[in-house]
């Protein structure tokens, strides 16, 4: 129990970072970025690419060469997500929300299907694994690196609360939530804090790709389809729009794919995870975190 415990924690860690995009730019603007989890599968990329020409100096420098591509992971995504913000939804900010959805799922097209034509259709094998002597501990084994990227996520999570909860830039965020017509007549550049937030949820999901290209060893310009369908599953398990809920909600997710394979096979995990959200979504329908809103119009 105590390594499906750990199990579920480290996977969840990726859901949580990739769901706090989702729930910041939802929180906010009230848009379901579809595209989000195509940024994840970019910042593998971007590592693989980078690990890839650094060569020998990269397998060398082993973990220590993770954390700096995943730095370099985190500028470019969250480049791209300004870029996407600017060019995709800002002109559609005042449009209907059906056609910002549709425009979200053609963004999430040409992310896949570009990173197709660059990098082919083939898996890669990424040029540095996280592999190191498992200690046990309480019955579960862990390995140092892996216990690394959990504090990386932690930290990054944990920096995003305080970001959120203790600068002008979260309080001008928190306006915006509220009312954007109030927030923009009280001096916020409404455009400018919306772009940052695009910024900070799509440097997150590069960490995590970057991370798990690490550990799992195998990317793919499919990869982001899955995960961003899951961490939304976690964004809307923990109360969308709720930053701790989004943390709470990948975590959570995590331990029940973890306790599921261990049930009933990995070939129902996501049968098992996704049944999961039906069933609680029919009881509490706004999430672990989740409050009912007025509707703004």
């Amino acid at each position: 129990m105590t390594q499906l415990l750990w199990n579920g924690l480290f996977v969840g860690s990726f859901y949580a970072l990739v769901a706090l995009g989702y729930t910041m730019v939802y929180g906010i603007i009230r848009l379901l970025n579809f595209a989000h989890g195509d940024l994840y599968m970019l910042g593998a990329f971007v590592g693989f690419g980078v690990l890839s020409v650094a060569g020998g100096l990269a397998t060398g420098l082993g973990f220590v060469a993770l954390l700096i591509v995943m730095v370099i992971s985190m500028l470019v995504t969250g480049t791209a997500g300004l870029l996407l913000e600017r060019v995709a939804y800002r002109p559609l900010r005042g449009a209907p929300r059906l056609s910002v959805l549709i425009t979200a799922v053609g963004a999430s097209f040409a992310l896949e299907y570009g990173m197709r034509l660059v990098a082919g259709p083939n898996p890669e094998v990424y040029p540095v694994r996280l592999a190191g002597d498992p200690v046990n501990l309480l019955g579960a084994r862990i390995t140092i690196q892996q216990a690394s990227l959990i504090l990386i996520a932690i930290l990054l999570m944990a920096g995003l609360q305080w970001l959120v909860m203790g600068t002008e830039t979260g309080r001008a965020m928190r306006a915006i939530s509220q009312d954007p017509t109030a927030a923009l007549y009280m001096g916020i550049n409404v455009d400018a804090v919306i772009a940052r937030t695009f910024f900070i949820g799509s440097a997150l999901a590069g960490a995590a790709g970057v991370m798990a290209g690490g550990y799992y060893g195998k990317i793919d310009f499919l990869m982001g389809f899955i995960i961003g369908l899951k961490a939304f599953t976690a964004a809307v398990i923990g109360g969308i729009g709720n930053i701790k809920g989004a943390m709470l909600g990948g975590l959570t997710l995590g331990l029940l794919e973890s306790i599921g394979t261990a049930w009933i096979g990995g070939q129902w995990r996501d049968v098992f995870a996704f049944s999961f959200l039906i069933i609680f979504l029919t009881l509490r329908p706004t999430g672990i975190l989740g409050e009912r809103v007025t509707e703004r119009v």
